[in-house]
């Protein structure tokens, strides 16, 4: 919709925003309405029956397991997993590979800590980390981001761990070119999505990535404490559940059974209980964000970046962060 006719809508939707001036700082959503009558509902009927249609939370999550496959245009449903948030969804990653001394890690220097301390630690078991600087001197983006992080490509790199977008600047990387460059050297590729989805589409079908993470409460408008961590199936087979419990498994509710062997699908990474207050809020959200589309959000959004960068741009003293070319746009300005 164009931007001057927004308004009402979105203080319908979004009663946080009713105020003069609104001004996020990409860390916490506003809750959508539809989120926040989900998880009302939610915690009403838990008051006042219990669990007594736990069934129905059950049939919940599936929805929402099968509606993130299709806000990701995954394969499968199988390929999620709900983890608690996006360092746990990391973290799977960097104590689940079978590391050697002498492999190598690439992330980017500076980049939010959840997505540099995980890879860090693995200088204990002999590992390189190779912290790329994709910023200029004066904290501006580099112009060509990708190259550095390519550059950086050995024969012992055995992953690269990047932020589709980054929290500070906006900065959205180039993924298929990253994907691509990362499979001709036989290297996994581990993207922190939390600053894209929701936002802009992500195509997992399409892009050469192998790990997929986001935490529900940026652009998926829901609670903190919950994520999705999306594998692709050569790539999680070199994983290793780090942690065991009861609901990882197919029939979890079998608790009398003797094959305890880890199931293929993700589920392997849901050791046990899951939070479904935030399961019903994300439902909600994505539930929200498939009737939108993602193609029109994407739209909408970048419509208003381009609005503010245009007016930022007038302002004397102004320095603008957020790169100029709209490929490297994403939902965040920095000024």
């Amino acid at each position: 919709m164009p931007i001057s006719e927004a308004t009402t809508y979105n203080v319908e939707q979004f009663p946080a925003i009713d105020r003069p001036v609104w001004l996020n700082h990409a860390a916490i959503s506003p809750w959508p309405s539809a989120v926040i009558q989900a998880m009302r509902n939610f915690v009403e009927q838990n008051a006042s029956q219990g669990p007594s249609d736990y069934g129905q939370w059950m049939a919940i999550e599936q929805r929402l397991r099968e509606r993130l496959a299709i806000l990701l245009n995954a394969d499968s449903h199988n390929d999620i997993a709900l983890v608690k948030n996006t360092s746990d969804g990391l973290n799977l990653i960097a104590n689940g590979l079978d590391w050697q001394p002498g492999d190598v890690v690439i992330c980017c220097a500076e980049d939010f800590p959840s997505n540099v301390l995980p890879w860090r630690k693995l200088n204990q078991r002999g590992v390189e980390i190779r912290e790329v600087c994709i910023r200029d001197t004066s904290n501006h983006p580099l112009g060509d981001p990708e190259a550095p992080l390519i550059a950086a490509l050995d024969e012992r790199v055995r992953l690269m761990a990047v932020s589709s977008v980054r929290y500070d600047s906006g900065l959205r990387l180039d993924l298929d070119r990253l994907g691509n460059a990362c499979r001709s050297n036989d290297t996994l590729l581990a993207v922190d999505a939390i600053q894209q989805l929701g936002a802009q589409a992500l195509d997992v079908s399409r892009l050469p990535v192998d790990f997929v993470v986001g935490g529900s409460h940026k652009w998926l408008m829901s609670a903190e404490g919950l994520a999705m961590f999306w594998s692709r199936p050569p790539a999680r087979e070199q994983l290793q559940p780090t942690q065991i419990g009861w609901r990882m498994w197919h029939d979890p509710f079998n608790f009398e059974r003797n094959d305890w062997q880890p199931p293929c699908s993700a589920r392997q990474f849901e050791p046990g209980t899951l939070n479904m207050a935030g399961i019903h809020g994300l439902d909600a959200a994505v539930g929200l964000l498939l009737e939108f589309g993602m193609l029109d959000i994407e739209t909408n959004l970048a419509a208003r970046v381009g609005h503010l960068l245009d007016g930022l741009s007038t302002i004397p003293g102004v320095q603008i962060i957020t790169p100029s070319k709209l490929e490297q746009r994403a939902g965040i300005v920095s000024f």
